[in-house]
This record gives structure tokens, sequence and C-alpha cells, in this order.
């Protein structure tokens, strides 16, 4: 009987732990996602142009990392602005292609809602019902290296559909991502804010391009 003001205290520890990575999680995404959007919007002013996917490539994994090694000092905050930023620098050429549009703007206008919306329940849903999704993680690594391959096909051939199959995948695939992340932060699983974030930052990301190609491929008129 004498032991149970301990496993209290030990309770209240952890639940006190998670409370803190969820604060700090959701302030930095929110800081990474409002950053991102900003310079988006400069290089989309700007008319610069798309890095290419070699260099998008590079970029990314170079600062993804080189995060991960820094992840648990003061210079991982730097790096993670610094890769929500270049995302965001290769955002804008995107953006200029679908502004180009007539109907571009609510095209994007769209997939922003969207994207609030999709990400935002999925969220509410775990933190609510703080069901354990550790099950997603088998399904996010085959998803992988399925979208890997049929990414691959898509630029060596030219199989009609394919581009919106893929697009679709993506959207699942960033979903379920969504829910695993979110479930590891409340059940103890990731303890590290600066990688929850990058997580789910890159969830919102490839959530929003696939939902903005989808809607660009539905309303195309070719």
């Amino acid at each position: 009987m004498r032991e149970h003001p301990y496993v209290l205290h030990d309770t209240q520890v952890e639940q006190q732990a998670t409370s803190k990575v969820l604060r700090n999680t959701y302030a930095l995404l929110a800081l990474t996602l409002g950053f991102s959007g900003l310079v988006a919007f400069a290089a989309q002013q700007a008319q610069v142009p798309h890095p290419g996917i070699l260099l998008t490539l590079v970029g990314f994994y170079g600062l993804f990392f080189l995060t991960v090694k820094l992840r648990n000092s003061g210079w991982g905050l730097l790096s993670t602005f610094a890769l929500t930023g270049f995302m965001g620098y290769t955002l804008g050429p995107i953006l200029n292609r679908y502004l180009a549009l007539s109907n571009g703007a609510d095209l994007i206008v769209s997939a922003f809602a969207m994207t609030a919306i999709v990400f935002g329940g999925l969220s509410a849903y775990v933190l609510t019902t703080r069901k354990n999704m550790s099950f997603l993680s088998g399904f996010i690594t085959v998803g992988f290296f399925v979208l890997l391959g049929a990414m691959l096909a898509a630029w060596l051939f030219e199989i009609s559909g394919l581009q919106l199959a893929i697009s679709a995948g993506f959207v699942l695939f960033s979903s379920a991502a969504i829910l695993w992340q979110t479930s590891e932060i409340i059940h103890g699983g990731e303890r590290n804010y600066v990688m929850a974030t990058i997580s789910l930052y890159v969830s919102i990301y490839n959530l929003f391009l696939s939902l903005l190609q989808i809607l660009g491929i539905m309303g195309s008129d070719d």
C-alpha cells in the first residue's frame, strides 16, 4: 500500500513530461510553419526558380540529418528553422505555377483549408481519444517504399493516372504519419520536441502539396 504514492508520483511526472513535449512541439510547429510561409511568400513574390529535384533532396536530407545530430542542443532549433525555411523556399516556385492558372488562387486556398482541417481533425482525434497508433509504423514504412517505387515509375514511364494515385497515396501516408507522431508524443514514444516538430511539419508539407496537386489535376481542363 505504501508504494501507491510513488506510483502516483511517477504517473504525474510522466504526464507533466508529455504535456511539456506536446506544448513545445506545437509552439515550435506554429513558429516554423509561419516562418516557412513567409519564406514561401518571399520566394513567390521574387519569382525565384525552383532549385530542382536533386538540389531539393540534397538540401532537405542534409538539413534533416544536421537537425537530427543537433536535436538535443540549441543549435537544433536553428537547423530546424533552416530546414523549414528551405522547404518554404521550394514551395514558392510551385505556388507560382498554380497561380498562373485561371483558378490557381482558389486551388491554393482550398488546399490550405483542407490541410488545416485534416491536420486539426487527426490531431484532435488522437489527443481526445488517446488511442495508441503505434500499429501504423509498419504501414508508414511500407508506404514509404511503395510511394518511392511509384515516383520512380512515374519518372521513367508515362502512365495515365499514376500521378493522381501518387498524390492520393501521399495524402494517406501523411495522414497516417500525423496520427502516429501525435500518438508517439502522448504515449511517451517521442520525448524530443525538435524531432516531433520536424515529423509533423514534413507531413503537413506533403499533405498540402498532395492536396494541391489533386485539386489541380481534377480542376484541369485537359
